[in-house]
């Protein structure tokens, strides 16, 4: 394989753990990456969380320097667009993603492969109504998003509107109050985050912003953002017009409405999409030879029976590295439970399993959720299909192993703390 390349598309977490594995593999070959972004692959939950809380420098987000991939012979081409792909010649045409125009290299504007990896990511949903382009209108998904909504929270004493009560926007509202700010959540639940966790825990969140200052206005749409005079070209936003025609003042807004997978190369190529580039379990897509991985993949999972696209930082972690081990010709199956985490103000938390079948499934709360120190398990037909430690630690582990296990529990030791999670995977390693 010394005289093969391969080709990683994506300047995220993903592609960074796609290379290291495919070194790891004994992969000899040329490894090149194209990152439309002017920066080395880099991980974002940093952007809202310890770079965004103003604890971290930028260099935080980086899983490798430079010299770790000249030291491992990787290739990475940064602020370089892949224009479109040829799965039958396999080959890419590239552009500069500053000019979009065609960028000179040893190789001209067209390179071949003999294997790709689809590692484009997903797009945060911008809002589309009237406003949309005011000053002080952000959205949150790439460094230099982080870097100017850190710089707007740090001046303090500013007037936050949060649009969106997911995991993005709490947690950046958690941000916006720690720098001195004004903060109202804007989301169209009646809790924060109860379409990821539900009802009970997604109140046990409210509790923890509403005490910690931020006012949360469930039940609400957005029409339009108002403005007024600034300096510059554009106006600065003032504020946020509901649905219901009133106006919530703002010297600062953020996005957090969902991000869609960029399927768009993938799509035009012909590859099979439908919410993401859709792969086998081994992140093979329809073309033969391009595989996709982290938020863009919709990767078929055989515990539930059908393709499941999932946006949270394992998935680029592991998967990055199962699909670097396909990359360098193993045969792989991907079957890691899905797990995320957070961080919001004095709340730490772990979340692992699948959250569609957590819907109308049984909770069991072992510890004290009203002091937000315990272990959540939702329970369906006596097995559990998910589990949430919070201020709880080096328990995710075990939870991982009872779900895996898909053994029937006994729901009175699961919630005694007493009882050694260990004893109820049914022996599952």
């Amino acid at each position: 394989m010394t005289h093969e390349r391969v080709i990683v598309v994506g300047g995220g977490l993903t592609a960074a753990r796609a290379v290291e594995s495919l070194r790891e593999s004994g992969f000899e070959g040329e490894v090149v990456v194209f990152g439309d972004e002017p920066r080395l692959p880099y991980e974002r939950p940093p952007l809202s969380k310890a770079y965004l809380l103003g604890t971290d420098a930028a260099s935080v987000v980086y899983p490798h320097d430079a010299a770790w991939y000249r030291e491992h012979r990787i290739d990475v081409r940064s602020g370089i667009r892949v224009r479109s792909i040829d799965p039958a010649a396999h080959t890419v045409s590239i552009a500069d993603a500053a000019a979009g125009s065609a960028t000179s290299s040893s190789n001209g504007d067209v390179v071949g492969y003999d294997r790709l990896l689809l590692a484009t990511g997903a797009s945060p949903r911008a809002f589309a109504g009237p406003g949309a382009s005011l000053r002080g209108v952000h959205i949150l998904r790439r460094l230099p998003h982080a870097a100017r909504l850190r710089t707007a929270f740090r001046e303090g004493g500013k007037r936050v509107v949060v649009v969106g009560a997911g995991w993005i926007g709490m947690e950046a509202a958690a941000a916006a109050r720690g720098y001195g700010n004004d903060v109202t959540v804007l989301g169209r639940g009646d809790v924060p985050l109860e379409s990821a966790i539900g009802a009970e825990l997604g109140g046990m969140f409210a509790d923890l912003h509403e005490a910690n200052g931020v006012r949360l206005r469930m039940g609400s749409g957005v029409s339009a953002l108002q403005g007024g005079r600034g300096t510059g070209t554009r106006e600065q936003v003032t504020g946020v017009v509901l649905d219901s025609g009133e106006v919530v003042d703002a010297d600062v807004v953020l996005f957090g409405i969902g991000a869609t997978p960029n399927v768009e190369l993938a799509a035009s190529a012909g590859l099979q999409v439908d919410d993401g580039v859709v792969t086998d379990e081994g992140f093979g897509t329809s073309a033969a030879d391009v595989f996709a991985a982290g938020d863009v993949a919709s990767t078929w999972n055989a515990r539930l029976g059908h393709h499941l696209r999932v946006e949270h930082w394992a998935n680029a972690e592991h998967g990055g590295r199962v699909v670097g081990r396909a990359l360098a010709g193993e045969s792989v199956r991907y079957d890691e439970i899905p797990y995320f985490y957070t961080d919001q103000f004095d709340l730490g938390m772990e979340y692992s399993g699948y959250g569609e079948l957590a819907e109308g499934a049984r909770l069991v709360v072992r510890g004290d959720l009203a002091e937000r120190e315990c272990i959540a398990f939702w329970v369906r037909d006596g097995r559990v299909i998910a589990g949430m430690n919070v201020n709880v630690w080096d328990v995710n582990d075990e939870v991982a192993r009872i779900i895996r296990s898909e053994s029937v529990v006994d729901e009175a030791a699961l919630a005694d703390p007493a009882v050694p999670l260990g004893t109820l995977a049914g022996g599952a390693t």
